[in-house]
């Protein structure tokens, strides 16, 4: 039996499949902190000590849970994540996607490409959704407890987990296979057959790469933010995207005749590159 070929779907997570910080919802409220000063305190952290925000945001974690009792086991993050909104249509969404792309002789896989955290991410009722989830995590010592960054997904990074889709390696820790030369028509999933989803410039390394090496980008953004739409809008002039559209997951929507319309040219180019001689 001939195999499917794969088309990998690349999500972002807050901003994205989400209306806010994942942290916000549940974590932030639990250490008795305000979202604007929990932020604020993040930044002035990586601002002072010239650090990778990322870094100075997990680190804050840390510091305020530690000093307001909250545990910092990795099932008192999961927990948190059940808390995280999602956008409208997001939970029917892979489903029904998958059974399109079914349809049309593909496999799709859906991945998280994300500055959040991990942990919350699979504590979420979509977490088993995604192949792999590609976020920030902690170290835990022996009594399960969280003290130290393990990984740390800035917006620069983020791009590794694209040519690690690319090339078929899941591992986080495997630097070595990453770097190997794979002739492109013997990877897995070329960038050809890759949607990116982001919302905002943390997202532009990997929406330019995508869309630069053939692949789909779409910036989406919150349907009740003008803000947020113009942002996506300016990342199309500047060519740094493909396409902006509302962030609403529902059948018939934008967003779902989009992506849909990408899989019949994705089919629709995989038959012709058959006739290739």
């Amino acid at each position: 039996m001939t195999q499917k070929p794969t088309v990998a779907l690349i999500y972002d997570f807050d901003g994205t499949l989400s209306p806010g910080n994942m942290q916000e919802y549940d974590f932030i409220p639990a250490v008795g902190k305000s979202n604007r000063d929990f932020w604020e305190e993040s930044n002035d952290t990586a601002r002072e000590q010239d650090g990778d925000p990322i870094l100075a945001y997990m680190y804050r974690m840390l510091h305020e849970a530690k000093s307001s009792g909250k545990s910092l086991r990795r099932e008192s993050f999961k927990q948190s994540g059940q808390h995280i909104a999602l956008y409208e249509g997001v939970r029917e969404w892979f489903g029904r996607i998958n059974a399109y792309g079914a349809e049309r002789g593909l496999q799709l896989q859906h991945y998280i490409n994300s500055s959040g955290l991990r942990e919350m991410i699979e504590g979420t009722e979509i977490a088993h959704e995604f192949r792999k989830i590609y976020a920030c995590s902690f170290l835990y010592d022996v009594d399960g407890v969280a003290y130290w960054p393990a990984v740390a997904v800035n917006y620069t990074n983020k791009t590794q987990f694209i040519f690690k889709i690319n090339k078929g390696i899941e591992s986080v820790y495997d630097s070595q296979r990453i770097n190997e030369f794979i002739p492109e028509e013997e990877r897995p999933v070329p960038f050809a057959r890759m949607i990116y989803f982001g919302d905002g410039t943390t997202d532009i390394p990997c929406m330019k790469l995508v869309k630069q090496q053939g692949g789909h980008s779409i910036a989406v953004y919150n349907p009740v933010s003008d803000k947020n739409r113009r942002t996506s809008e300016r990342l199309i002039r500047d060519n740094r995207v493909s396409y902006a559209c509302a962030a609403d997951y529902r059948e018939g929507t934008e967003l779902d005749t989009l992506v849909k319309t990408i899989i019949d040219k994705i089919a629709i180019d995989y038959r012709l590159s058959k006739f290739y001689r």
